[in-house]
């Protein structure tokens, strides 16, 4: 059959429920959010005198709250502020009859099996026939929860275990139960993927399932080796974030982020079950337990494994229960490692180092190895569906497995027999059998045999085409042939950032693609899509006065960009994570942007106090003509909403966002799935050159003149008189109000897009040779942070 989901129903408003809510709305999908009438106490003492409306809204009033609550969270469940329009709010007992609305019913109540079933049953009643029902339980049996319902709801039903917060954190694990049509599971999994913008993996019915299975048990042994070894909590953290390909926040923090008493709770769900040596480990040490009843569960708290004073953080010392001064790791083999550039060679390096921080590395990556491998065909399908769960829902750069093979998987199975380690017998035959990991030319084994790596349709990967098909390439960036006579350009300089050569392969690109293909994609697969120009390089040039190289340099970077615009055959850009300064200004003229959901992008050159060079003065402000218009209220409307995006260094927070502050237009497609956006980007240069694409024909700009300008410092002279800007703030928008204006223009006047960048050119070479600005850059450099001078 055919399914569609074109309306959804959340049972449960707490954090976790709302959240889920929210993700579903920045999809585009409207939600029921419904929880329990709360008491009179709860809902502002409604009495029977009331008027029927306000009885109605203190019905639904823990619902409301919630919904009030996602305006106000950080980080942002919502994409956009306007997504909240898609919920509509009820209670389990007026409203439980509209479930029949929905397609598919998601059950986020409290983790308790008995409140659990005894909701599943209503569902039960007043669920239309077909429609997809799951829980987002995160450890209680999916089978034990829907005993005694109808075959109906058991071949519909299934776990969908959204990882929180569900708008950031990727994975999504389906458990589905043996009366689960197989077709339910395939089109949960491609909806995710597709619309919600998951990583879906399959998980067995077990406790914990995969992720929080490995993740705590790591934890735990993490904990427990800190204890044995008299390590600190700080030097722990300072060891097990980013040297191991974990995530910065390493350990002790992570615990913190997500809170003590979520920890415990996960935990209890596997000690309460497992026996033996499986049960004492997920047995948390009492410092831990005192934590708890001290109510120091973390971040939420105000304090948990570190406390903040006074702007210094503090670490706990778990003998004493006092907090002291926070203590780094320090060893040989850490500093070797800053010598490295191989990501395997360093995590061998301190991994079996023998000092103190590859004795503890040791100590807890080798017993998280062998539990991985006696767990794996209990919690999953496969040695993949394990590492991308790490990888999904812990953010790890590799999953156990994927590390296991980094460390060297035969050298690894060695020290382990050595040390008399008990390892699980098939990984024992794959060692004797000569194998030299898990995984090999992109296939990974699976019962005794290497099976390709499943790769969806709409991946395009570029890791081997870079190696086959490259057609042009330079220290900055390489031109790859993706198939269907379409090219892309990757960036790969440090950071993707832009630079001369980048700025040259991007001209000699759309030379190349409008003789041999039907368009360009410009994107990537880094961390972020482009962090902005090389600012080192430019800086370096600024103190040593080379403004003549510079002004080639900028020249150079508008005319790439101008060649983006006019290019004869479309270019389609694929901007994901950061899309900052340069990265924007190389997005705006092209023909379409397909961005991820998760795109901040912005014009942020005011906080290294320069403005944009590249022409995206310029760009944003036709954005803002053709989304405002041009009469001259319209363009004075256009030329205020540029200026203060661009003044404020304004960087939108999604995608979503991008297109309500004028950074995305009609032309532009949102991207749910980070892992879809170079292909979809592919499809729309396919889709535009099918259809006849034409380039743009250059015409006149109308500007604000003087009367423009006038208006734009009135607003930024308040803002210094208010105290929110500086001197050398004030400084900076001048220049850019006298860019975005068109100068000493009457208003109306039209003028060529040279004119402007030139403009725009002059006004930041000025300024990139003020001392204060040059200050900005160097403090950015090397704080990673704007200074206000």
């Amino acid at each position: 059959m055919s399914r569609h989901i074109k309306k959804t129903a959340v049972i449960g408003s707490g954090v976790m429920g709302a959240s889920i809510a929210a993700h579903l709305t920045n999809a585009g999908i409207p939600v029921l959010l419904l929880d329990i009438v709360p008491k009179e106490k709860e809902a502002g003492e409604a009495s029977a005198s009331v008027a029927t409306a306000e009885k109605k809204r203190a019905r639904k009033h823990l619902a409301d709250t919630a919904v009030k609550k996602l305006l106000k969270q950080k980080p942002a469940p919502l994409a956009s502020k306007k997504n909240v329009d898609l919920i509509e709010t009820g209670n389990v007992e007026d409203d439980l009859h509209r479930l029949k609305e929905v397609d598919w019913i998601i059950e986020v109540i409290v983790e308790n099996l008995g409140a659990k079933k005894e909701l599943f049953a209503k569902i039960d009643r007043v669920r239309k026939e077909g429609s997809i029902v799951s829980s987002n339980t995160s450890g209680i049996s999916i089978k034990a929860m829907a005993e005694e319902r109808s075959g109906d709801f058991k071949a519909h039903f299934l776990g969908t275990h959204f990882f929180n917060p569900p708008r950031y954190l990727k994975l999504l694990e389906v458990i589905p139960l043996e009366e689960t049509k197989q077709e339910v599971v395939e089109f949960v999994r491609s909806f995710a993927e597709q619309s919600l913008g998951k990583g879906v993996v399959e998980a067995k019915d077990t406790p914990n399932f995969i992720a929080n299975r490995i993740g705590t048990y790591g934890l735990l042994v993490t904990v427990h080796e800190m204890l044995r070894g008299g390590y600190s909590v700080g030097e722990v953290d300072s060891v097990t974030g980013t040297l191991i390909g974990r995530p910065k926040s390493a350990t002790f923090r992570t615990l913190d982020v997500v809170g003590l008493d979520t920890f415990l709770h996960v935990a209890k769900n596997v000690h309460d079950v497992a026996t033996g040596d499986e049960q004492r480990m997920f047995d948390p040490p009492g410092f831990m337990q005192e934590m708890a009843t001290k109510g120091w569960i973390g971040a939420k708290a105000g304090q948990g494994f570190f406390q903040k004073k006074d702007g210094v953080i503090y670490e706990l010392n778990p003998e004493t229960m006092e907090y002291q001064e926070r203590k780094k790791l320090k060893a040989p083999s850490i500093e070797k490692t800053k010598t490295l550039t191989s990501k395997n060679q360093k995590i061998q390096t301190v991994v079996f180092a023998n000092d103190r921080a590859g004795e503890l590395l040791w100590k807890i990556i080798s017993p998280v190895l062998l539990y991985t491998a006696e767990k794996t065909y209990e919690i999953a399908n496969d040695v993949l569906a394990v590492d991308e769960a790490m990888r999904w829902g812990f953010g790890w750069s590799m999953g156990p497995y994927e590390l296991w093979d980094a460390l060297g998987f035969r050298q690894t199975v060695e020290k382990m027999k050595k040390e008399n380690r008990s390892i699980p017998s098939w990984v024992e035959d794959l060692y004797n059998n000569g194998k030299e990991g898990f995984y090999e030319d992109g296939q990974f084994l699976h019962e005794g045999q290497y099976t390709p790596i499943r790769q969806h349709e709409k991946y395009l990967s570029l890791h081997h085409l870079v190696k086959t098909n490259t057609v042009l390439k330079n220290t900055g960036a390489s031109l790859i042939d993706v198939g269907d006579d379409v090219a892309l350009l990757k960036f790969t300089s440090p950071n993707n950032s832009i630079g001369l050569d980048v700025i040259q392969m991007i001209n000699k690109s759309i030379v190349e693609v409008e003789k041999n293909f039907k368009g360009l994609v410009i994107g990537n697969e880094s961390k972020n899509f482009c962090v902005g120009a090389n600012l080192m390089m430019m800086l370096m040039e600024a103190q040593d006065d080379n403004f003549f190289e510079l002004d080639l340099v900028v020249k150079q970077f508008q005319q790439a960009t101008a060649n983006i615009r006019y290019a004869n055959v479309p270019v389609v850009t694929a901007p994901f994570q950061m899309t900052l300064g340069g990265g924007a200004e190389i997005s705006l003229p092209a023909a379409s942007i397909q961005a991820s959901h998760e795109t901040y992008m912005g014009l942020v050159e005011v906080g290294v106090g320069l403005i944009p060079g590249g022409g995206g003065n310029k760009e944003l402000y036709l954005r803002n003509i053709e989304r405002f218009g041009e009469t001259p209220a319209q363009l004075q409307k256009a030329v205020r909403e540029t200026f203060e995006t661009i003044a404020t260094a304004k960087v939108s927070t999604s995608a979503a966002e991008a297109r309500e502050n004028g950074f995305m237009n009609h032309r532009d497609g949102i991207v749910m799935n980070d892992l879809f956006v170079n292909e979809e980007a592919k499809q729309k240069v396919i889709s535009l050159y099918n259809s006849g694409y034409k380039a743009p024909v250059k015409k006149k700009i109308p500007v604000t003149g003087e009367a423009g300008y006038a208006t734009l410092m009135l607003g930024a002279e308040m803002m210094k008189w208010g105290g929110y800007a500086s001197e050398h703030d004030l400084k900076i928008a001048k220049k850019l109000a006298f860019v975005l204006s068109g100068g000493r223009l009457k208003e109306g006047t039209l003028v060529d897009e040279q004119y402007l960048l030139d403009l725009e050119r002059e006004a930041f070479l000025s300024l990139i040779g003020e001392p204060k600005s040059q200050q900005r850059m160097q403090y950015m450099l090397t704080k990673g942070k704007p200074l206000r001078n």
